[in-house]
């Protein structure tokens, strides 16, 4: 029995460990701390609305975000957001449960992608990268588009 304990911790303590370097190794190859949330809560009825949100790094690929998520042992990205699809529909400051769990400065943005609805939540000195980011197109292009 205590063999199996030990076993058991062992495989968590290399699965902490794996997630750990994991998180360290994007951030230093310009990773940014980044919330994400696939279907925004829309539902006013909803008791918990922050519910649905991931913690995760976003990293700058070309004309592609890509964000992994933190607690997934996936090797490659959890989702890709390509700026040449984006479009902002709305910003707002964090409400409700949000405000417990997304930074007290963050702001919110509500983001379609090819028809999938997404929430991106980052903090001020991420957002004016992002923002940049969506604005920097190459020439010829239109860049992302702005709800109106």
């Amino acid at each position: 029995m205590a063999l199996v304990v030990g076993i058991l911790l062992l495989i968590a303590c290399l699965g902490l460990g794996y997630l750990a370097f994991r998180r360290v190794r994007l951030m230093r190859g310009g990773g940014v701390d980044v919330f994400l949330r696939r279907r925004p809560a829309v539902d006013s009825q909803k008791k918990d609305d922050s519910a649905g949100w991931h913690f995760g790094v976003g990293r700058y690929r070309g004309n592609e975000l890509a964000w992994f998520r933190l607690t997934s042992f996936r090797l490659g990205p959890t989702a890709v957001v390509d700026r040449t699809q984006l479009e902002i529909i709305d910003r707002r400051s964090p409400s409700g449960g949000e405000i417990y769990l997304l930074p007290p400065t963050a702001s919110v943005l509500r983001c379609r992608v090819q028809g999938e609805d997404l929430e991106i939540a980052m903090g001020p000195g991420v957002l004016t990268g992002f923002l940049s980011w969506l604005e920097a197109t190459p020439p010829g292009r239109t860049g992302y588009r702005q709800a109106s």
